[in-house]
């Protein structure tokens, strides 16, 4: 739509916002330059809109009750492009923060609601070059902040294991979709720990690239440093396989190197692990919300590697306990000024921008702010007031910190092939009642992710594998490897998934109990 020319009033309003001090004639006086400029927006309009695409008619449905398994999809579809490549005949679930062309996106949040993407995401792209068929668009959580299943507007995502609690996010569905044996494969998402933390939660494998080796184009970001996107799996094959497909630089995202080279993630499996080097990160364990009994699970995982043919030796990384304070700083004001304040994409880099979705959430969040969800208001209340006083200079120390992050990993990773440590320090929690207060909603969102964040920052590969069994309940082990060496790290959980002869499914649904199951393993 054309671009209103602004009446002397909203040119008033936008002086005052910036303190310029203009007198009634300096309005008047300003007032046709600003008209003239803004012809620009006109012209760019007409421009975008002559080679825009139209978005494909694809079916889809809304799924509800017994076809809506674990509360998992948001919509499903039967998407496939011949049926033909690596992926021919298996389905794959979409997080729904990531783009199908003709098919509705809602990323968890009321403010995305009725978007339908025009183009897909290049992952997607890739998916269904190689054959896979595009079952549908996973729920996951309100704008994908919350490390819990409990924050989407389409409802809670249950975990598989035991429907009564979290099959962790922002993945949830995709997480809970893989783990019931709903569909092959899916892809989450990863800012915070989102495609490790519903796999450590739901008995999955998951597998966050480094940061930069999958294109994010065509997902919802929310902050351009720490945006990853990666493959949720039951198995480390499918994993290497999936990230075979989507690897590699598509030209689109700034977020990845140009001379990117992607690696054979499935033939390196062939090669085993056998005399690897395993670092057991001290200060991944004993936290304060830390159970003794997932430490010990996680350790016990490790004499596996030992038996297995690796060696295995503890390291300290006294920064690790820093990385979370570090991310808070980055995650709570770049999401802000990303997510929020920039509608999602923000400006000042280059790239595929989404100009359809910003629009449709930009005008309604605007609308009614309320809608947001406890986690989001509680980022733009602390990343709002610290940027307000301090400019944003907290921000950029943070920033300015994390190659000292980034290297204290380095260091370690120097004399170690991987590094090892629990994925997270609790197992899978009940999901708070839909009345229950903030004080309940925003720990369950956010009390886990205390290991995964910091290779966000980081950028280093990582994957959760399961490990345990602890009463019933999976528990995740997280291998983290050099920058771009993801081979490697999936070598390494291959041969702990082989050593241990398979991570097991959690037990069928049970019709009889509303699909309600309390797990064994």
């Amino acid at each position: 739509m054309p671009v209103d020319p602004p009446d002397p009033a909203a040119i008033r309003a936008v002086a005052e916002r910036y303190g310029l001090g203009l007198s009634d004639a300096d309005v008047t006086s300003f007032s046709p330059f600003v008209d003239g400029l803004l012809a620009s927006w006109d012209a760019v309009e007409q421009l975008y809109a002559a080679s825009a695409p139209t978005a494909p008619e694809r079916a889809w449905q809304r799924p509800d009750g017994a076809d809506n398994p674990y509360g998992a999809w948001y919509v499903t579809t039967a998407i496939t492009e011949g049926g033909h490549g690596p992926l021919a005949g298996r389905t794959v679930a979409i997080k729904d923060n990531t783009a199908v062309a003709g098919v509705p996106m809602m990323n968890g949040s009321l403010y995305l609601e009725g978007h339908v993407p025009l183009r897909d995401a290049t992952v997607v792209s890739r998916l269904l070059a190689a054959g896979a068929t595009i079952a549908g668009k996973a729920v996951c959580e309100d704008l994908c902040f919350s490390g819990g299943s409990h924050t989407s507007r389409p409802g809670p995502v249950r975990n598989p294991w035991d429907e009564r609690r979290s099959a962790g996010g922002s993945s949830s569905g995709s997480a809970a979709l893989v783990a019931g044996g709903v569909v092959d494969v899916a892809m989450g998402g990863d800012q915070g720990g989102s495609v490790r933390i519903p796999s450590a939660y739901s008995g999955t494998v998951g597998h966050k690239p480094t940061h930069g080796l999958v294109p994010y184009t065509g997902a919802f970001p929310i902050e351009q440093t720490i945006d990853h996107l990666g493959p949720i799996t039951r198995t480390v094959a499918d994993a290497a396989l999936v990230l075979s497909v989507v690897a590699g630089a598509d030209g689109l995202d700034p977020r990845q190197p140009g001379d990117l080279v992607p690696d054979d993630y499935v033939g390196a499996l062939a090669r085993g692990a056998e005399g690897l080097r395993v670092g057991v990160v001290a200060e991944g364990f004993g936290h304060p919300n830390s159970e003794p009994q997932v430490d010990a699970a996680v350790r016990a995982g490790v004499d596996v590697l030992r038996d297995a043919g690796l060696t295995a030796e503890e390291v300290s990384i006294p920064w690790h306990v820093h990385g979370a304070r570090i991310w808070d700083v980055i995650a709570t004001e770049g999401a802000m000024a990303q997510m929020v304040d920039g509608n999602g994409y923000g400006m000042n880099w280059e790239g595929a921008y989404d100009p359809e979705v910003m629009a449709h959430y930009g005008s309604r969040w605007r609308a009614d702010g309320s809608r947001f969800s406890e986690t989001v208001k509680l980022v733009l209340l602390a990343g709002r007031y610290a940027v307000d006083r301090h400019h944003g200079r907290h921000y950029a120390m943070a920033r300015n910190l994390v190659p000292r992050l980034r290297s204290a990993y380095d260091e370690a990773l120097e004399r170690y092939d991987v590094l090892v440590m629990p994925t997270l320090p609790l197992r899978a929690t009940v999901l708070p009642q839909p009345d229950a207060p903030r004080e309940e909603v925003i720990p369950r969102a956010l009390e886990m992710i205390t290991n995964t964040c910091v290779t966000d920052v980081t950028g280093h590969p990582a994957c959760s594998v399961p490990a345990g069994p602890v009463d019933g309940l999976p528990v995740g082990m997280m291998i983290i490897g050099k920058h771009f060496a993801d081979a490697t790290v999936l070598r390494v959980a291959h041969a702990y998934e082989r050593a241990v002869g398979g991570f097991p499914a959690p037990p069928a649904r049970s019709r009889a109990t509303n699909g309600t199951v309390v797990g064994t393993w």
